[in-house]
């Protein structure tokens, strides 16, 4: 599994982009692959405050449900609402078209480069 080396990851297994004054937010490859066929997506809404460290949202798979962990401190920007309505796009595009939310960060939590993330799921 090839990790995009300009994202920085958590160890709950989200990704972190930063894009101008706001940050995207998605789950890796490795998570979507643990969770299996994501059938449900909970996402907070625009305006929401989030805290890092803190659950912000719920995927829901045919296996189980998982928190969503925020990596960040800040107030929601912006929903991919078609993760909502189509949350197979998290298994097929976790890094594209599978990303969940965008955060104006005032805090950002503990983050990994891409290899650090590399050798914690490689364990």
């Amino acid at each position: 599994m090839t990790l995009p080396a300009n994202l920085r990851y958590t160890e709950e297994h989200e990704w972190l982009q930063e894009r101008d004054d706001v940050v995207r937010i998605g789950v890796t490859q490795h998570a979507a692959d643990a969770l299996g066929d994501i059938v449900y997506v909970q996402l907070p809404a625009v305006g929401d405050g989030i805290e890092a460290g803190q659950p912000c949202g719920e995927l829901e798979s045919t296996k189980s449900v998982s928190d969503l962990f925020a990596p960040v401190t800040g107030e929601v920007t912006a929903v991919n609402d078609a993760v909502v309505d189509d949350p197979a796009l998290i298994n097929s595009e976790p890094y594209d078209a599978g990303w969940l939310l965008e955060v104006r960060a005032t805090e950002t939590g503990a983050v990994l480069t891409a290899q650090q993330y590399a050798e914690l799921i490689a364990e």
